[in-house]
């Protein structure tokens, strides 16, 4: 069969052009390629050829078969409302019965092109109708039989932004709409101050909008949730360069689908371009998430008011001043709230200093505040202690993670992520539980109990692996809105500070777990893992094996902190684990955050440090030493350079330490 191709003369850039409308074939896309001028459009979605004669020939040679429309418009059987003294008509105007006549006329002659050049203009006759309280809108096909329906409605135009038609609600056309178009009637909406609401919703699924022309046995899936819409289909190149295409798309290779933001007429051309391969489509219900409240605030000329907030950022209050904005702006992930008028920086002692001293020479005071928290809106996650019958997670989860290999820690974490679900309905037995209930789950994490976005994404993970991985069950996408997360900085240790955690930990056992943390910067679970076969002295290097994303990597092996282990293994003589506890056991994490806090408050630091400290502050002090960027990758075991560059905005020295070329050149 020959594929349908609709050639329409049109502008794009107030240049004459023409369209060439065809669904995506390779074959057709090769032959246009032959032509120099062919141009993608962006806005029309659609190629298009410049309007000159040779191209015209070209066009001809290519594809004899097709007609060449005779308006000069994109959609030349629709009515034009622009003329010489106005570009558009009002919405309200109505047209005149020799207006209607042409219409219905310019259809009829497309209609007859149609059937004598094969150039089918469209065979879906599905008509969807939307009804607000004043409007209705009727989207559907070209066809002159319908337009001459259409058009009979008094007040009745053609909006050419909507591309659809409209007649007022009233009376009883929407009954005479329903008797004309009866079973073509495909998706029928009624609108109301704003909210959308199914007319005939699907039992038990109230957020479903399914369409009657969709094949049973489609294999495009489309999820609605909020500002976004994932798309999840089969691998193909067309269907991969069609997404590729929008604004802002992207491959969510966790959630396996397309994501794309749903604005303009995203989710239509979606629609339109899958048609009938659409199994499943689901609009989701969204709930908007009321953060903290803020308020304006009021500041002296000569004051810049300064808010350290919970969530490790600074709040700048201040009258317009030009050189404080710019020192500002030079500041790593600084944004600007232009609602309530104040910028936003990462909080360190050192950024802190920096705008101090800034105000200090703009001759500005500053005051200083801090936010305070607010325990109370948080909720308890269940546990056996509030809850009867508390379920502890099936055996038959915990065993496919193990046949999956998955790591103790993820078993861990995923293993108490999954009882925390199912015992928020206690109530309810597993297999009751239903996919709108699993939403509902997310939303307390975000609402209830205020989780961080990383805990947030590993209970989604967690419920996802079981009703996927155990259950064998489809892939399914849960996205739930929330703000997006503020970035902020690393604590990082200073030389003193790190001597001082170290001098003020006597055991040596205690001793030797610090320094070999800080000296190789290591995480902490993979400080549990190490062997004493994993420490090389003659090469003074230290092997990481089955580190963070299943990677071994080698780091380097300090000579003093050598020197401690030696003393250690004499005292204590670990067997198996490079720090073992008791019984030749793996020492626990608990244990090694214990000993760092004693030693963080006898060395009197006042800075919130954990264990993972130790590892910010060995990448930034190999930074500040001069130690190259692609080595502290290397060492750290990050994928991605980004990652370790967010030192660069921690260290103090680094720039300093940098050398113009010019210095080294002989001047007279």
């Amino acid at each position: 069969m020959t594929p349908t191709i609709k050639l329409e003369k049109g502008t794009h850039r107030n240049n004459p052009v023409i369209f060439v409308i065809f669904k995506i074939n390779d074959e057709i896309l090769s032959k246009l390629r032959i032509i120099p001028s062919l141009k993608w459009s962006q806005t029309k979605k659609s190629w298009y050829v410049a309007h000159t004669k040779e191209v015209i020939e070209q066009l001809k040679k290519l594809f004899p078969e097709m007609v060449l429309q005779k308006e000069n418009t994109p959609n030349n059987n629709l009515p034009n409302k622009t003329n010489s003294n106005n570009t558009t008509a009002k919405k309200e105007e109505f047209y005149t019965v020799e207006k209607k006549i042409e219409i219905l006329k310019n259809m009829t002659d497309i209609a007859d092109v149609s059937s004598t050049t094969g150039v089918t203009i469209s065979e879906n006759t599905n008509v969807k109708i939307r009804v607000s309280e004043k409007k209705i809108e009727i989207h559907l096909p070209e066809n002159a039989d319908d337009a001459s329906f259409l058009l009979s409605f008094k007040f009745c135009i053609w909006d050419e932004n909507k591309f659809c038609w409209i007649i007022p609600n009233y009376r009883d056309n929407l009954k005479e709409l329903q008797n004309y178009f009866k079973e073509r009637i495909s998706e029928y909406e009624e609108q109301n101050e704003n909210k959308k609401v199914q007319i005939n919703p699907t039992p038990n699924k109230p957020t479903i909008k399914k369409n009657i022309g969709f094949l049973p046995n489609g294999n495009v899936k489309i999820n609605v949730f909020g500002s976004q819409i994932a798309v999840q289909l089969p691998a193909n190149d067309n269907d991969t360069r069609f997404l590729a295409s929008f604004k802002y798309s992207r491959w969510d290779k966790n959630k396996f689908c397309w994501i794309l933001p749903n604005y303009g007429y995203n989710l239509k051309e979606l629609q339109n371009y899958f048609e009938n391969r659409i199994c499943e489509f689901i609009i989701h219900e969204q709930i908007e998430i009321n953060t903290a409240p803020e308020v304006y605030k009021k500041i002296d000329k000569t004051e810049i008011l300064i808010i350290k907030t919970n969530n490790g950022r600074l709040k700048l209050f201040f009258n317009s001043n030009k050189d404080l904005t710019s020192a500002i702006k030079s500041m790593p992930f600084n944004s600007w709230n232009a609602k309530y008028q104040y910028w936003s920086i990462p909080y360190t002692e050192k950024i802190l200093i920096d705008i101090k001293q800034y105000a200090e020479n703009l001759n500005l005071k500053c005051v200083f505040e801090e936010e305070n928290e607010s325990k109370s809106e948080k909720k308890a996650k269940y546990t056996a202690y509030n809850i009867p019958n508390y379920r502890r997670c099936p055996q038959e989860y915990i065993l496919k993670l193990k046949e999956m290999r998955y790591s103790e820690q993820t078993i861990k974490v995923y293993s108490a992520m999954f009882e925390g679900f199912i015992n928020f309905y206690h109530t309810f037995e597993l297999n009751d539980i239903e996919e709108s209930m699993i939403t509902d789950y997310l939303r307390h994490l975000v609402f209830d109990r205020a989780v961080s976005s990383s805990t947030q994404n590993q209970a989604i993970n967690a419920v996802k692996f079981y009703y996927e991985r155990v259950l064998g069950g489809n892939r399914k996408i849960y996205l739930v809105e929330r703000p997006r997360k503020e970035q902020t900085l690393p604590v990082v240790l200073n030389v003193e500070e790190v001597s001082k955690i170290l001098n003020a930990t006597e055991n040596i056992k205690h001793k030797a777990i610090l320094m070999t943390i800080y000296s190789a910067g290591l995480r902490i679970g993979e400080a549990l893992s190490l062997k004493v076969k994993d420490i090389d002295s003659k090469r003074m290097q230290i092997l990481v094996e089955q580190a963070k994303g299943k990677k071994d990597r080698y780091t380097i092996l300090s000579p003093i902190t050598l020197e401690v282990l030696k003393k250690y293994f004499k005292e204590y003589k670990p067997k198996t684990w490079l720090f073992e506890g008791p019984n030749h056991t793996k020492y626990s994490d608990t244990s090694i955050q214990n000993i760092l806090r004693a030693a963080v408050d006898k060395a009197k630091i006042r800075k919130r440090v954990t264990v993972h400290t130790l590892r910010h502050s060995f990448a930034t002090h190999l930074l500040e030493n001069g130690t190259d960027l692609r080595y502290i990758q290397t060492l750290l075991g990050h994928s991605s350079s980004k990652t370790t560059e967010i030192y660069t905005h921690v260290t103090t020295k680094a720039f300093g330490q940098i050398k113009s070329p010019l210095d080294n050149l002989n001047i007279d």
